[in-house]
């Protein structure tokens, strides 16, 4: 790679200069022209067959930018987590340095910021856009499970205590319930309250099924943000920008994770192939997942994204705020048609893994646990 500088005016330059330095063509030596996009968190910058990708210096309650050394230090993350499912698109983590010439990619000054380097995908690929085009197939959702099964079956069980587990949940929930009763967010606060009444009656019923997760080594290391526009449905599938700042944000059910993709499948008018990918890791990962459990991770996900459309508001200069409002709607209707759902199963009686009973009052008996 060839590095071009381009000049600063600062010893320390501002992020609005490190991102005028990215944007132009000259920072990478051969493209014409870049595209940049800006995120929550980032600063995206899609250079020729590269995309180039700074972390902004913010801090949030669930992550912190703040400083250099933990700019450094989520890059690496980054990389490494991401190679899990995307060995090839993550390529390297390179120093934005500051010298006599200015700002350069990997050059000979002093670091001033770090770049994850990944490898450019085909956008037209993703499950969202093929979702849009009509073309997803049976086929696409058999090998989509089976990348997913495969990586949950090998990456990492995360031992966390029942108790602890279950105060987590209650901790989620008041904090999504907070936020979507925010006067200033103007949502209906009968639907936030009806919502969340659902999910905690679920917590008071049915406790065992989160706590029989845990004992049976099902909280895993996961993506943590397995939304479509991350899947790549190319050869082989590959699936990128998973939550490498947060480890517990990414401590998950394999459930959770799926009922989450169903939901943004849902939403973007594929109902079927959530429904698809749902009976297909019910039937590979054969782990004895309840039905009323599944509809608990599926209420609680249109939530949290509901939560995490309106907060943009809260925020002192709101990007596209005229955006947030109808997606955090869009979710709280997803939401509480879940939670209607869940309120009816939780009305019937139902086994000790909270299957519903059958007509002579038993409950199906579950599949083995998660292998080892």
């Amino acid at each position: 790679m060839r590095h071009v500088s381009m000049p600063t005016g600062s010893d320390a330059p501002t992020l609005a200069e490190k991102v005028a330095f990215l944007r132009g063509p000259g920072a990478y030596g051969a493209p014409d022209a870049v595209t940049c996009r800006e995120t929550h968190m980032s600063w995206i910058f899609l250079a020729g067959d590269r995309v180039y990708k700074l972390k902004k210096p913010v801090r949030f309650p669930y992550l912190d930018f703040s400083t250099l050394a933990r700019r450094e230090a989520a890059c690496r993350a980054e990389l490494a987590l991401n190679r899990r499912l995307a060995a090839d698109v993550y390529e390297a983590v390179l120093p934005l340095t500051l010298g006599g010439r200015g700002l350069e990619i990997a050059g000979e000054g002093r670091v001033v910021d770090w770049l994850v380097v990944m490898r450019r995908l085909d956008e037209r690929d993703t499950l969202e856009s093929r979702i849009g085009e009509n073309r997803v197939t049976p086929a696409d959702l058999d090998r989509l499970v089976a990348r997913l099964v495969a990586f949950y079956r090998h990456t990492d069980a995360v031992p966390v205590a029942p108790d602890i587990h279950r105060a987590r949940w209650h901790g989620d929930l008041t904090y999504n319930r907070r936020v979507l009763l925010d006067p200033r967010l103007g949502l209906p606060a009968g639907l936030v309250r009806g919502i969340d009444r659902a999910q905690r009656r679920f917590l008071a019923k049915r406790s065992r099924l989160l706590a029989a997760r845990v004992r049976g080594r099902q909280i895993v290391d996961g993506h943590g943000d397995l939304r479509p526009e991350h899947i790549f449905l190319g050869e082989p599938i590959r699936i990128i920008d998973c939550l490498e700042f947060n480890p517990r944000l990414r401590s998950v059910d394999p459930f959770d994770e799926i009922a989450f993709l169903c939901i943004e499948c849902e939403r973007l008018g594929a109902r079927w192939a959530g429904a698809g990918i749902r009976e297909r890791a019910i039937r590979t990962l054969g782990d004895g997942l309840s039905e009323e459990l599944f509809a608990f991770y599926r209420c609680y996900r249109a939530t949290l994204r509901a939560r995490l459309a309106i907060a943009h508001l809260l925020e002192p200069e709101p990007r596209s705020p005229e955006k947030w409002p109808p997606l955090a709607r869009s979710y709280l209707a997803l939401a509480a048609a879940d939670a209607r759902r869940l309120e009816a199963m939780l009305r019937r009686p139902s086994g000790p893994r909270g299957f519903p009973l059958d007509a002579a009052g038993r409950s199906p008996r579950p599949a083995a646990g998660r292998p080892a």
